[in-house]
């Protein structure tokens, strides 16, 4: 998500969400970001015929008051999009708090078929218990993580022993800033199942996306891109 501000100016995340969770406005935030994510994804794979995921990162502040559970069925079935599509990223710090509004909003999207994954794993007060808990997909390994892995012997040991565990617990990994375009192919040997960064492309508009989309063909050393 971006913010284009009056006089042009492109803000990022960092810039504005922590002040949108502390005035309360990322709820309305967020449900616009859930809406036109589940009806963008709904319209493409009708345009297109194309099997796509479609993955929306959740704040702590949007499970307050227990209606979140049900807000991302109803906007799925509004726009007729099949759950299997949807992919929530939560945060370790939200998993930890584990409050009734996040265990029935979480209880109920897995038994739809909604995926789960956890964002920037290994930044937060990182607690294996959860992995089981709540039925989690997929793991994305912090860009913190990423970025080292080349040139820290512990960055890539802990990185290889996230992705040795997510593997026999049959969960997904997917490397998160992937920018250098000798990452893809050190993360393919370590068992890495996925990855995201510039080296394949930048923040765009939709219409952009769906172009870039039709044409895009992996460079030989990115091909781990999903």
């Amino acid at each position: 998500m971006r913010w284009r501000r009056n006089d042009d100016e492109l803000m990022y995340p960092h810039e504005f969400i922590r002040v949108a969770e502390d005035s309360g406005l990322i709820v309305p935030i967020g449900h616009w970001v859930l809406r036109e994510a589940i009806r963008q994804a709904a319209e493409w794979q009708r345009r297109n015929d194309w099997s796509l995921m479609m993955a929306v990162n959740l704040s702590a502040v949007q499970f307050k008051g227990g209606r979140l559970g049900q807000e991302v069925l109803s906007l799925l079935d509004e726009h007729t999009l099949n759950p299997a599509s949807l992919e929530l990223e939560l945060t370790e710090s939200l998993l930890l708090e584990a409050e009734s509004d996040i265990l029935d909003a979480i209880a109920l999207w897995k038994s739809r078929g909604i995926k789960i994954s956890i964002d920037d794993f290994g930044t937060g007060y990182s607690s294996l218990v959860y992995l089981k808990r709540f039925q989690i997909d997929k793991i994305k390994l912090d860009q913190s993580f990423v970025s080292n892995v080349p040139t820290h012997e512990v960055d890539r040991v802990i990185v290889q022993s996230i992705i040795r565990m997510a593997r026999d617990l049959s969960l997904q990994t997917i490397a998160e800033g992937v920018e250098d375009t000798e990452l893809p192919e050190l993360f393919i040997s370590m068992g890495c199942d996925q990855a995201q960064g510039y080296l394949y492309a930048r923040p765009m508009r939709a219409d952009e996306l769906e172009t870039w989309l039709k044409h895009y063909r992996a460079p030989p050393s990115a091909e781990i891109v999903r």
